[in-house]
């Protein structure tokens, strides 16, 4: 199968959206999407904004499909098959600013040639700037503002937006590569990252989510509505809070992390490093045998499950 044969447009050429010089978002499952923040705040963004697909991924190539499995439901009682996806969808800000959303997953197989199909759809809608959203872990705690970090490569985008540029050096996930080789075609591309508390890793955080909302709206100066992910942001820290008050070891080890947050005594957070990468701040144990952020995780989790 050819590379272009792997990208799969909806509908003949004519139907295709005609753009103007669009921005370009995406976040993808996986690695970089701890508490599945990034994805979940750019489907908010693409509902939001109305949002259709246009193009896909065909996933044959990308992934191992006895490690990711396609999943199997039923709807109207007739039996269908989801596989992973990566798909293109385009929409337009109460602005009249056009977009192009990438909602995806992570793939195993082949990332120079999937970041390939990225660049065709880029270079093909003329897109002005890529903005890519992700999550990582960090030694924080769930009752303070979430903090948010963004990067650029490109001087002017620095200026700007207001970002950096990143030092990270370490393991990248599938977002460092196509922000390689969108620099490798000469096109403008940023990211943004949500830390979510490390001990919280594996529970979706619309908290999270609402910040890198509120924030990508912001950097395209688009309005969004958020009261959805406000009403899900208060309910998810009212059940931590919850868990974590009924739990002596762990109020101890969240007001430890609430006073060295408080301090100023957190290292900067770096993105890229994923969801498996814990950015550390200088985190002590003062009080000593302290539940370790997997006990407080597994916890945590599982009253969450049992609250739906």
């Amino acid at each position: 199968m050819s590379g272009r044969d792997e990208l799969l447009w909806d509908g003949p050429e004519a139907e295709r959206p005609v753009l103007s010089r669009p921005i370009l978002l995406a976040a993808f499952e996986g690695w970089n999407d701890a508490g599945d923040a990034a994805t979940l705040a750019v489907r908010h963004l693409a509902e939001s904004w109305g949002a259709r697909r246009f193009a896909s991924i065909d996933p044959e190539e990308f992934f191992d499909f006895s490690s990711t499995r396609p999943t199997v439901s039923q709807v109207s009682g007739v039996r269908q098959i989801r596989w992973p996806s990566n798909e293109f969808l385009a929409g337009r800000t109460p602005t009249g600013r056009d977009v192009i959303v990438v909602i995806g997953t992570e793939p195993q197989l082949r990332w120079r040639s999937f970041c390939r199909l990225m660049i065709d759809v880029a270079q093909w809608a003329n897109v002005e700037m890529v903005l890519t959203l992700g999550a990582l872990l960090a030694d924080i705690p769930h009752s303070r503002p979430v903090r948010i970090t963004g990067s650029a490569g490109d001087p002017g985008l620095i200026a700007r937006l207001g970002l950096e540029r990143s030092r990270y050096e370490g393991p990248t996930g599938i977002v460092g590569v196509v922000h390689d080789a969108l620099r490798g075609a000469g096109i403008p591309s940023a990211s943004i990252w949500g830390a979510v508390p490390h001990y919280l890793p594996g529970t979706p955080s619309p908290k999270v989510a609402l910040a890198l909302v509120q924030r990508a709206a912001e950097l395209l100066d688009a309005s969004v509505s958020t009261v959805d992910l406000e009403i899900a942001s208060a309910e998810y820290e009212r059940q931590v809070n919850e868990v974590v008050e009924s739990d002596d070891d762990m109020a101890r080890y969240v007001r430890q992390l609430e006073e060295n947050d408080d301090d100023g005594d957190d290292d900067e957070l770096e993105a890229e490093g994923g969801p498996d990468t814990v950015a550390h701040g200088s985190l002590t144990d003062e009080y000593g045998n302290l539940p370790s952020g997997e006990a407080l995780a597994a916890e945590l989790e599982r009253y969450l499950r049992e609250q739906g």
